[in-house]
């Protein structure tokens, strides 16, 4: 996704990218399973999404995310409301139960292109920000994070 700041160089930023690139992945394979009315289907896939997720989000609110909240408390409150709205919808087919509520797959799909807006929310605002605001105190925070919550995407931190 995003190229343009540098902040990829960074390998905190570049994890998280690297895991908001393998949630549009997923997200990319939820239209498919809705428009064959799989709804077991879309539960496997939300629950692969909510894989890479756990650790994504504790890297953003343990670390990322209070190391921001002082200069752009607004837009942290934002997101962080943002990924309980997801979290809730995702966790419906928590456990290996694909939901039985009939609404749930739109409600998926709608939490979906919620988390798209998000990722780039975060791609094109949050990170260049804290390229530009943090300082090495708070990228060790960030990683100390990083390395207690480790990593779903392969050959990551574990």
């Amino acid at each position: 996704m995003c190229e343009y700041c540098g902040c990829q160089s960074l390998a905190s930023i570049d994890e998280l990218t690297r895991e908001h690139d393998e949630v549009v992945r997923l997200i990319s394979h939820l239209r498919p399973a809705h428009q064959d009315g799989d709804v077991a289907r879309m539960a496997r896939i939300a629950r692969q999404i909510t894989t890479v997720l756990g650790p994504h989000t504790q890297v953003e609110e343990h670390g990322l995310f209070p190391a921001m909240a002082g200069e752009f408390p607004e837009q942290i409150a934002v997101l962080e409301a943002e990924h309980r709205r997801i979290e809730s919808v995702l966790s419906e087919a928590a456990h290996g139960v694909t939901p039985p509520d009939p609404t749930w797959p739109d409600r998926l799909t709608a939490a979906m292109a919620l988390l798209r807006d998000h990722i780039l929310k975060e791609q094109d605002g949050v990170f260049p920000a804290a390229l530009a605001h943090l300082g090495t105190e708070e990228w060790e925070a960030v990683e100390k994070v990083r390395a207690e919550a480790g990593s779903a995407l392969p050959g990551q931190a574990a």
